[in-house]
């Protein structure tokens, strides 16, 4: 299934894609940072599809998108007073946050690390999908293993061709810069990786809270 949401006209439509999701299909769709490529995070048998098509480590966590800090409290850990202040400050937005995993999502997203990644992006039809399939969506970056991050839907159909049930078009990804990842350990923030918000934001941002806190 291609649906081209590029005016945004008919987001109905992504009822049927959130369908998919549910029922433990793999959906292509368009974030602000880079297209993602999503399977329902509570079903084991979407999961494992979904690593066998981007080629991806098992041992390998993932991140997972939501569109609420509900849903965030509902899958992992409960978020220390520095997480929850990272949530309140960046999302939604291109920050992924490591947290850990209650166990209620499928073990395949933690990895070997217990841990994954939570992010709320800023995007409608992305958020629009979460609502409408009501779950959170473990979605890595819409490529193969070891390839550039999809920006553009047409290369990332050459790429992955029938495997995918339903292709998002969304336009081309309106930073084309993947997420900033951080990890807090003992309440200090960790840069896994450095993408469009910078290290010195997080690092700023996190010394003036716990100084004020």
């Amino acid at each position: 299934m291609y649906l081209d949401l590029t005016n945004k006209n008919n987001i109905n439509q992504l009822k049927q894609a959130a369908q998919i999701i549910k029922d433990g299909g793999i959906v292509v769709f368009p974030t602000e940072t880079v297209y993602g490529i999503g399977a329902n995070a509570f079903h084991e048998g979407a999961i494992k599809r979904l690593y066998e098509i981007k080629h991806r480590p098992f041992h390998q966590n993932t991140s997972l998108l939501v569109n609420s800090l509900e849903m965030i409290e509902l899958i992992a850990q409960k978020p220390t007073p520095l997480e929850y202040a990272l949530i309140h400050e960046f999302f939604p937005g291109p920050l992924t946050l490591i947290v850990k995993t209650n166990h209620k999502v499928s073990s395949i997203v933690a990895g070997t690390t217990n841990t994954f990644g939570v992010r709320m992006p800023q995007n409608e039809i992305a958020l629009k999908l979460i609502e409408y399939a009501n779950v959170p969506i473990a979605t890595p970056s819409a490529n193969i293993a070891g390839k550039p991050s999809g920006t553009n839907i047409k290369n990332i159909m050459e790429d992955f061709k029938e495997q995918v049930d339903c292709y998002i078009d969304g336009g081309n990804s309106k930073l084309g810069i993947s997420s900033t990842i951080v990890q807090v350990i003992d309440e200090v923030p960790h840069i896994l990786r450095e993408g469009v918000i910078s290290a010195k934001q997080i690092h700023d941002f996190c010394s003036h809270f716990l100084s004020n806190h």
